[in-house]
């Protein structure tokens, strides 16, 4: 991909991104809401916290699918993310007294244990040659099933008992900065830790040779093949990476930022997988647009919070929708996005 062409593309995003912000504020103001009260620090707080797990998640499958692999699994490592992160942490603890250290090796034991089952999952697209979305459904229904099970194996039901999350670090000086102090530096490191992987996940698909490689991977393979690159093995190392980011994300729920695994239902992870997949398309593969589309999600995730504190009750059968209804009109909006010409398709390396 050229450089011309990779600058009108990050235009391209960054105008969607703020299109869609634009949009919403417009709409609050068209309809009569008391915005000032709407939007708050401390509804921007729950915005950057709901939009952590989906922006991990997300440019984890932009780098699967930019090399040429739809991971549409996404969903169902966020589930075996977040049982792993609040399991470990509860054994480590014997069951009670679970400390911050216990819970970041917990952390570290997702990011391990995703891995190793992202490599599972990569073997079989890339060696073995299986149908990428039904392997991906697959791992999505084994998620389904496997958390609760596993949870009522430990807990006795399908959802562990309450647990503590990852504290919020303050930093005295920055967090005294009006606004951006408390949102950044007075919050759950996950936030900006956040932050800083879509930035660097940003400089390294656009501006280092490996970068380039995945593209080309995605783009045009035997190209890729020809340069002396093996396709296969940017594939794996990108398909791996997905499915640790979506893994974190999915600690990140549990531990991160809430009490405990939820196994009811579709689990606590409840489709955020799949919003994650829209994020990375509406930002049209840029880490930081997918970051930005990600905060819009999240905002919509958290707005039923923020309208009860200005005296306005909606059901929760409508308000749970509102992350969805985004994803509905981002896709109006969006309209077309160009996937990489090699997406979906084995590759075998020539000799």
């Amino acid at each position: 991909m050229s450089t011309a062409r990779t600058l009108v593309d990050d235009r391209r995003t960054l105008v969607g991104v703020l299109g869609a912000l634009v949009a919403v504020i417009a709409l609050l103001l068209f309809v009569d809401l008391p915005g000032s009260d709407l939007v708050t620090v401390g509804a921007l707080e729950r915005a950057l916290q709901a939009a952590t797990p989906i922006a991990l998640a997300a440019i984890g499958g932009l780098y699967a699918e930019k090399s040429g692999v739809f991971n549409i699994g996404l969903e169902g490592f966020m589930i075996f993310g977040a049982l792993v992160g609040a399991a470990v942490a509860w054994l480590l603890a014997g069951g009670d007294g679970i400390t911050q250290a216990h819970l970041w090796a917990a952390f570290v034991a997702v990011a391990l244990v995703s891995g190793v089952l992202a490599t599972l999952f990569a073997v079989l697209l890339i060696r073995y040659e299986a149908n990428q979305i039904v392997a991906g459904l697959a791992v999505w229904f084994i998620g389904l099933g496997f958390g609760p099970f596993a949870a009522t194996v430990l807990w006795g039901g399908v959802s562990s008992p309450s647990l503590p999350n990852i504290d919020a670090v303050s930093v005295p000086v920055l967090a005294e900065i009006p606004v951006l102090g408390r949102l950044f530096f007075d919050a759950s490191p996950l936030v900006l830790l956040t932050i800083v992987v879509a930035v660097a996940a940003w400089v390294v698909l656009f501006r280092t040779r490996y970068g380039y490689w995945v593209q080309a991977a995605g783009e045009n393979p035997e190209a890729l093949d020809t340069a002396g690159v093996d396709v296969n093995r940017v594939r794996y190392a990108t398909v791996i990476f997905s499915g640790v980011m979506a893994g974190l994300g999915g600690a990140v729920l549990s531990i991160g930022i809430g009490s405990g695994f939820t196994g009811t239902g579709v689990t606590m992870v409840d489709g955020r997988g799949w919003i994650a997949i829209v994020a990375y398309l509406f930002g049209n593969y840029n880490p930081l647009g997918t970051y930005g589309a990600s905060l819009l999600f999240g905002a919509m995730d958290m707005l039923q919070i923020q309208l009860q504190t200005i005296g306005i009750s909606l059901p929760g059968s409508i308000t749970g929708l509102f992350p969805y209804v985004a994803v509905l009109v981002v896709l109006v909006g969006v309209g077309y996005t160009r996937v990489p010409s090699a997406v979906g398709e084995p590759y075998d390396t020539e000799e």
